[in-house]
């Protein structure tokens, strides 16, 4: 089994759109991780989640890797984009259409999958 820290990493750099949340797209936990997932949806990303409630370990990984203290966190491409707040305003402006457009093509699907990392 890989480290977990290594798990988080293969998925925000392999994944072209991750989002870290509390909870699962089908029961979501957390107000802003709603807003994140809906605004990714709205923009035509193909979403790969990940829940961090099941391990404290989860969150402490991730943001020691992010630097971000928050969540959700959503990442395009390997790069942090933020939290719901920004998630949103970026979908608002065109400007997180743009960026999946650059990264993935205009032609992308914006299928959703759940990634559950392995916990030892």
């Amino acid at each position: 089994m890989k480290p977990l820290q290594e798990q988080i990493s293969d998925v925000i750099e392999q994944q072209p759109v991750a989002l870290f949340m509390k909870g699962t797209p089908e029961a979501v936990m957390c107000g802003n991780s709603y807003r994140a997932l809906n605004a990714l949806h709205a923009a035509g990303a193909p979403v790969t989640t990940v829940d961090i409630l099941p391990d404290p370990r989860i969150r402490q990984e991730l943001s020691a890797l992010s630097g971000w203290p928050t969540i959700p966190q959503v990442f395009v491409k390997g790069e942090l984009i933020g939290g719901a707040d920004i998630t949103e305003e970026l979908v608002a402006s065109g400007e997180l259409q743009r960026k999946l457009d650059d990264a993935l093509g205009p032609e992308r699907d914006g299928g959703l999958r759940t990634v559950a990392l392995e916990l030892g």
